[in-house]
């Protein structure tokens, strides 16, 4: 890219000394620049002799590639001859500059703002190419399938989505939250597919964002979550490319947030958060199996432990004699009741795997399982816990670990809890007062205004087609009605 003379040509009566009468652009001038940026240490200032007139470059230099810079703008400005130094810039980066606050916002982007004597302002955004390069997600791994991932960098995730659907229907809209940390937000939807009403709602929700720093998408999905106190996720977090495509050809809509790598998807339902997208790789029947194990470990994961409190507790006529005399022995030194030890037990678990997150990625899988093993070992030895409760407990942890979604495993821990002091109160009675608010709470959640447990409720048959069970992908020719698309078919020319 050239930098050859940078700006309008002027008359030719031109000399320095006209130019000092001249007024800066607007508000703007090489002083307020210098003041708004003067505690900032790497602020960068060079004034350079172009031509016949002198030029300032303003820039953060953290920001930007030195070399870049010398390269492209410091040497052909230095070189360029001097009839040559008054025409307008040549670049794909250039944005005229007219007010000190558009100044101050692409400065800190990374762009690099130029001064001549007379006023002429324009900034050129060369910023540093910053950022991971683009790795296999670790949150959604799998054996089979592509193995790209977001980064932070949110032009790369945009090519990595426009890659995978090429066409101008893919349509985006952008805005900037966070009056302090100016983070850019890219709202995505397939024109002619997604329906009109979603793009509204999203659109709406975006607007609202008004606090000043918003750092992660997770603060963006916690101000546009229509139930702010459910422990349910109303969006879905993903970095995998190959998700959000689906989600945007199925009639969804997609934002992506600067400086992190994880997307938000929505609508979402219930059945959403527990596929995986190795479900559509695998064989119709090897991916519904898996799919179908997931919803049974995820309900023994929430009632496996409260179950076995409430029958040891309140119900042990309904245990065989046989076993019964297996757990009244596996108890029998145990100093308190099982709802204490279950607690016991699920807190040393849940600290057990926070250590391990926080810890290096080679000593916390270490910490995992030899902390398990030997902490479980020497209760049961101590007489702290039963053996049967240990058994109870990892089985209820291992099944927790089938989710696909980790924020579904978050709210699988806190009804697991919830639970279990219902299940030592009354029994099994209040796990099924449990499960009956659980049912009625799902019912009652909406994502982006459609109904978290469809297609069961309101009920749409096509959209069993891929929901506990995948269908074969020949049968999968409808999108989900749920989301009311504009064009319902996936395969032209068929009827669904």
């Amino acid at each position: 890219m050239h930098w050859i003379g940078w700006f309008k040509k002027q008359d030719k009566s031109y000399t320095p000394n006209e130019a000092d009468t001249q007024p800066p652009a607007g508000n703007l001038s090489p002083q307020h620049v210098q003041q708004l940026f003067h505690d900032i240490h790497d602020a960068q200032v060079h004034e350079l002799d172009a031509g016949v007139r002198k030029v300032k470059l303003f820039y953060i230099r953290s920001f930007v590639d030195q070399k870049q810079v010398e390269s492209d703008i410091v040497l052909p400005l230095l070189h360029a001859p001097d009839e040559q130094a008054g025409q307008k810039v040549i670049s794909e980066d250039r944005v005229d500059v007219t007010t000190l606050q558009q100044a101050e916002e692409l400065i800190l982007q990374g762009g690099i703002l130029v001064f001549d004597e007379i006023g002429n302002v324009c900034a050129v955004k060369k910023q540093d190419q910053l950022g991971r390069t683009i790795d296999s997600s670790e949150q959604e791994s799998i054996v089979y399938g592509p193995k790209d991932s977001l980064n932070e960098r949110l032009d790369k995730n945009l090519t990595l989505i426009r890659r995978r659907l090429p066409v101008a229907s893919l349509k985006s809209k952008k805005w900037t939250a966070g009056s302090l940390s100016k983070t850019s937000v890219v709202l995505l939807y397939m024109e002619g597919i997604v329906n009109p009403e979603l793009v509204r709602i999203a659109e709406m929700k975006t607007n609202q964002f008004d606090f000043d720093v918003l750092l992660d998408s997770s603060h963006i999905s916690a101000l546009m979550e229509d139930h702010v106190n459910s422990v349910f996720p109303q969006f879905q977090q993903t970095d995998r490319p190959d998700v959000l495509a689906a989600a945007l050809a199925s009639g969804k809509v997609v934002w992506l947030v600067d400086n992190t790598p994880f997307a938000l998807v929505a609508p979402i339902t219930f059945f959403d958060l527990f596929q995986s997208p190795e479900d559509y790789i695998h064989r119709w029947m090897v991916g519904s199996f898996l799919r179908g194990l997931r919803f049974v470990a995820f309900v023994i994961a929430l009632f496996l432990t409260p179950a076995y409190v409430a029958v040891t507790v309140h119900h042990y006529q309904m245990v065989p004699l046989e076993m019964l005399f297996v757990l009244m022995q596996s108890r029998s030194e145990i100093p308190y009741p099982p709802f204490w030890e279950a607690l016991l037990m699920l807190l040393t678990l849940e600290i057990l795997k926070e250590a391990s997150l926080r810890m290096p990625t080679k000593s916390g899988q270490t910490l995992g399982i030899v902390g398990g093993i030997v902490i479980g070992q020497a209760a049961v030895d101590a007489g702290i816990a039963s053996n049967v409760m240990v058994i109870v407990i990892s089985i209820s942890a291992i099944a927790s670990f089938l989710v696909p979604n980790y924020l579904m495993t978050n709210a699988s821990k806190l009804l697991q809890f919830a639970l279990l002091i219902l299940a030592a109160w009354l029994g099994m009675w209040g796990i099924g007062f449990g499960l009956l608010w659980l049912c009625i709470h799902l019912h009652g959640l909406t994502s982006l205004g459609q109904p978290y447990l469809s297609p069961l409720s309101p009920f749409f048959a096509s959209d069993w087609k891929d929901t506990v069970f995948r269908a074969p992908l020949s049968r999968m020719r409808t999108r989900p009605a749920y989301l009311k698309p504009l064009q319902r078919m996936r395969v032209t020319g068929r009827k669904p």
